[in-house]
């Protein structure tokens, strides 16, 4: 019998040039406000850790330009975490939002601005911590 080593992704948060972690700091904004849609998405982000890209919808999606979205909805509000795989293993989280129907291209626009941040200085821009 052959067994197979499944790879696990490991996920980092996107940090900016003045140390501001903006998925962590929205998910901390998150939990104070609604805990179950905190749940939700911490939820999603381990998933992600789980399947890498092989994760498709309803709890991911590919939007465009290498980024993808995890998927989290609480009642009636939908919850976005955007990221981006660098390399085979590694998922980027870059940036979270509260939307309607359609993530909008402006929110994938600066999705895709921290992406080119994040691959011109990978060391620069990490964070990563625990969930």
């Amino acid at each position: 019998m052959v067994l197979f080593d499944v790879p696990v992704t490991k996920v980092f948060f996107y940090c900016d040039d003045k140390g501001r972690v903006p998925v962590l700091n929205w998910l901390e904004k998150l939990r104070q406000e609604d805990r179950k849609a905190y749940a939700k998405c911490v939820v999603r982000i381990r998933r992600l850790a789980e399947e890498g890209n092989k994760l498709r919808r309803p709890e991911a999606d590919y939007l465009r330009d290498g980024v993808h979205e995890l998927r989290a909805k609480s009642g009636r509000v939908n919850y976005r975490v955007l990221y981006f795989f660098h390399g085979r293993n590694v998922a980027v989280l870059v940036h979270a939002l509260t939307k309607g129907a359609e993530v909008p291209a402006v929110e994938i626009e600066r999705a895709i601005e921290r992406k080119t941040y994040y691959e011109n200085d990978p060391h620069g821009h990490t964070y990563e911590e625990e969930l």
